[in-house]
């Protein structure tokens, strides 16, 4: 994957965690994209460990990857916060 297509999945991945973990209010573009792109390297991590494939290309699996990645990542955060 290019560069721009990590940028891309990345900001999806990292917007729709955001949603789903409720801080979409307080994270911008370039926070939704750093997410995203962490979010896809761990979730890519986590599945690989567990027997799956991580992050494959521009398509919905690898969205989902991310997605979990990302909302795991943003809740280690807030516990680190709190």
């Amino acid at each position: 994957m290019g560069i721009c297509t990590w940028l891309v999945l990345g900001g999806i991945a990292g917007w729709l965690a955001s949603i789903i973990k409720g801080t979409n209010a307080r994270m911008g573009m370039f926070a939704n994209i750093a997410t995203g792109i962490v979010g896809a390297m761990i979730g890519g991590w986590i599945f690989s460990m567990m027997g799956g494939t991580g992050v494959t290309g521009f398509n919905l699996w690898s969205l989902l990857v991310a997605t979990v990645g990302s909302v795991i990542l943003i809740s280690v955060v807030q516990a680190i916060r709190k």
